[in-house]
C-alpha cells in the first residue's frame, strides 16, 4: 500500500475509486422516502393549524359565527392528529421504527377515522346545500360544509400518502437491517 508520500500501490493507476463512492441503493431510497414523508407532515401540519385556528377562534368567540362557523364534532378529535405527525418527524432522524410504527397506527385513529366521521356527519348538510341551496354555516362568506369537505379531500389524501411512505420506509429499514444481518453471518 502506499503511503502519502510514497510510491501508489502496484496494478493501480488511481482511478479504482468509484466502487467506494457509490451509495447501497436502500440508503439513497431511504432518504427520499425521508423526504416525502418531511415534506406530508409539513403539509398536515398546515392543515393542522387552519383547523386549530378555526376550533380556536370559534371557541374563544374572537370573531362572529357569522364570519367563522362553529366547529363541528370531527374537528375536535381531529386535533389530536398533531400526535402522529410529531411522532413521525422523532422517528426520521435516527430511523426509530417503533416510532414511525406507532405514528403509523395513530394517523389511522386520529387522522383518518375523524375525517371519514366527519364527511359522514356533514353528509345531510351537503344534500340540503346540493338540494335546496342553503345553507346556515360560513366560513369567510362560503358555506362552512364545503370549506370543510375540501379539507376532508386533501386532508384525507396526505394521511393516505403519508402512510403509504411510512409503510415503503419501514420497508427499506428492515431490508438494510437484513443486509446487516447477513453480512455478519
Amino acid at each position: 500500500m502506499a503511503s502519502r508520500a510514497g510510491p501508489r500501490a502496484s496494478g493501480t493507476d488511481g482511478s479504482d475509486f468509484q466502487h467506494r463512492e457509490k451509495v447501497a441503493s436502500h440508503y439513497q431510497m431511504s432518504v427520499a422516502l425521508k423526504s416525502e414523508v418531511r415534506k406530508l407532515n409539513i403539509a398536515h401540519a398546515v392543515i393542522w393549524v387552519l383547523m386549530a385556528a378555526q376550533v380556536t377562534v370559534s371557541q374563544l368567540g374572537l370573531v362572529s359565527h357569522r364570519v367563522v362557523a362553529a366547529p363541528y364534532q370531527w374537528e375536535y378529535p381531529y386535533l389530536l392528529s398533531i400526535v402522529p405527525c410529531a411522532l413521525s418527524f422523532l422517528a426520521l432522524p435516527h430511523n426509530n421504527v417503533s416510532y414511525l410504527v406507532m405514528a403509523m397506527i395513530s394517523a389511522g385513529l386520529f387522522c383518518v377515522a375523524p375525517l371519514l366521521y366527519g364527511a359522514m356527519e356533514m353528509l345531510p348538510v351537503a344534500l340540503q346545500l346540493y338540494r335546496h341551496g342553503k345553507a346556515y354555516r360560513f366560513i369567510f362568506g362560503v358555506s362552512a360544509v364545503s370549506v370543510m369537505y375540501l379539507v376532508i379531500v386533501i386532508a384525507v389524501q396526505v394521511h393516505a400518502w403519508q402512510i403509504y411512505y411510512s409503510k415503503k420506509l419501514l420497508d427499506q429499514w428492515f431490508t438494510s437491517t437484513q443486509d446487516k444481518d447477513k453480512k455478519k453471518k
